[in-house]
């Protein structure tokens, strides 16, 4: 493997070995610096756990990453397209999605109804975690991540998980995938107080290291000072 990092390399070492991949699926974790992606959320003992044990995914976070990257759904990032195109899209390469979301995950349906009065409500897309025991309802969204946006995720969870959780379910997560996350949308709003509701930016093409970089340095702040705030 052309990983020169150490502690990255045993972590793609021990996934490749516990998940069977192939030459193909392992490069293109590499190739889409999927350690940096999760080693973000993490303090230093979750990085050493990284390396030691690989992905295990035990709470909500542990499954989200930011970004996603979907260069295999095969949308130019130049072109203007709706956003029911990239659900569209995303379907017809749905396995690809499955191995990108990562472990654990079943798809359960798109644009899933649910009522509330007269009125009807749809989920984009429904995927189950059968580690964590619960369902992911992703909500896809093209441009700036806006704070309608998250009141909106944030009553889809509760309209599902009145109408659809069942008691062996842990509490459902909801996921906001948009192609530009606003720092200060997510600083002032319920995604810095929710464990359930997030969002992460999804990349139509594959990043460079430093461009990566950069969007994990924006993320380690932005959770660094809602620390410090959080303790003042």
């Amino acid at each position: 493997m052309d990983v020169e990092n150490k502690n990255e390399r045993l972590f793609y070492e021990i996934e490749a070995e516990k998940e069977n991949w192939d030459v193909k699926h392992l490069n293109r974790q590499i190739h889409t610096f999927l350690f940096a992606r999760l080693f973000k959320s993490k303090d230093k003992e979750g990085v050493l756990a990284l390396t030691r044990e690989g992905q295990n995914p035990q709470k909500p976070e542990d499954i989200i990453k930011n970004p996603y990257i979907l260069d295999f759904i095969g949308i130019p990032d130049t072109r203007i397209f709706h956003e029911s195109e990239l659900e569209t899209a995303i379907i017809a390469n749905l396995q690809e999605f499955l191995l990108e979301l990562g472990k654990g995950f079943a798809f359960v349906g798109r644009q899933k109804r649910m009522q509330f009065d007269d009125k009807y409500f749809y989920i984009d897309l429904v995927f189950y975690n059968c580690i964590l025991k619960c369902y992911l309802l992703i909500d896809l969204k093209i441009g700036e991540l806006t704070h309608q946006d998250i009141g909106q995720i944030d009553g889809y969870v509760r309209m599902f998980e009145e109408q659809y959780r069942q008691e062996s379910d842990n509490p459902t997560i909801g996921l906001i995938l948009c192609s530009n996350k606003k720092e200060a949308i997510v600083k002032y709003s319920v995604l810095n107080e929710s464990k359930n509701i997030f969002a992460s930016k999804y990349m139509l093409y594959l990043p460079t290291e430093e461009q990566l970089k950069l969007e994990i340095e924006k993320e380690r702040k932005l959770i660094e000072e809602y620390l410090e705030n959080k303790n003042e």
